[in-house]
């Protein structure tokens, strides 16, 4: 996995854009060679914090497409900040990354 992202000001508004690097899988495909279904395997569940307090938190799901993107706002940051933006997918693996608001 890997994570990209963006954080700009937006007037008192902070717009953040991210994305994440992942496959994504279902779980209902099947492997054409083998003919046995591919598992499971999706990011759950991401969340961006802003000085250690919680302030974006989503869950996500095995609809969810390959390398999502994901935008939202959110108020209180200011230029300079830093946010932190992690991921954690149906293994238990984590990944995260830290944008600067600019």
């Amino acid at each position: 996995m890997a994570i990209k992202g963006k954080a700009k000001m937006r007037g008192d508004v902070v717009q953040v854009k991210v994305l994440m690097k992942h496959i994504m899988e279902t779980g209902l495909r099947v492997d054409a060679t083998t003919g046995e279904k591919i598992p499971a395997y999706h990011i759950t569940e991401a969340t961006c914090f802003w000085n250690d307090e919680e302030v974006f938190r989503t869950n996500l799901g095995p609809a969810v497409s390959k390398n999502p993107y994901l935008s939202f706002k959110i108020k209180g940051p200011q230029v300079g900040d830093t946010l932190n933006f992690t991921s954690i997918d149906s293994k238990g693996e984590t990944d995260s990354g830290d944008f600067i608001v600019k």
